[in-house]
């Protein structure tokens, strides 16, 4: 009996360590798939085919792609001229929608879903790396005005230039 909790001590013990060891290490995967040829990243202007009618809405896709690779560092951000790789872009569709509905069918928070499509090209092999269409969303409160709404909208750009980051920097 004592043996069995001696051995149940030292496994728990052990097992504790580890996690302890591990919770410890921080681990990235920034650069795990880039290829070693490329340095830097040219972003240019995304193109906006959603027909939404948000003033700024290219501008504000862009700087927060930009923004993103230049906190990630592991492309750097170039101009077009000098990159070894593009980061081309499109919002295809932005719809906003209820999301919840009490009762009595009042709306109390609404979605804005984007819709884009990203493709990653390698400029010194000419080859096209890959491309995707992207969706993400941001919900807000109904009754919040204008100001919630760009929230949502804000929130719903930033959640896509993440997955396009980690698209591009680590393949998964």
């Amino acid at each position: 009996m004592i043996r069995a909790s001696a051995t149940a001590y030292a496994v728990v013990s052990m097992f504790a360590g580890v996690t302890l060891a591990l919770a410890g290490c921080a681990y990235s995967f920034t650069g795990a798939s880039v290829a070693p040829h490329l340095k830097n990243v040219a972003i240019p202007l995304v193109d906006d085919q959603s027909g939404f009618g948000e003033p700024g809405l290219r501008e504000k896709l862009t700087e927060e792609l930009v923004h993103l690779f230049i906190a990630d560092n592991s492309l750097e951000v170039a101009d077009r001229g000098n990159a070894d790789s593009m980061l081309e872009g499109a919002i295809l569709s932005i719809s906003d929608a209820p999301a919840v509905v009490t009762q009595g069918e009042q709306v109390t928070r609404r979605r804005i879903t984007v819709n884009a499509r990203f493709a990653f090209q390698d400029m010194k092999f000419r080859k096209k790396m890959w491309e995707k269409i992207f969706s993400q969303w941001g919900d807000y409160d109904s009754g919040g005005g204008l100001s919630q709404r760009q929230a949502g909208l804000q929130e719903a750009l930033k959640k896509i230039s993440e997955d396009v980051l980690l698209e591009t920097v680590s393949g998964w």
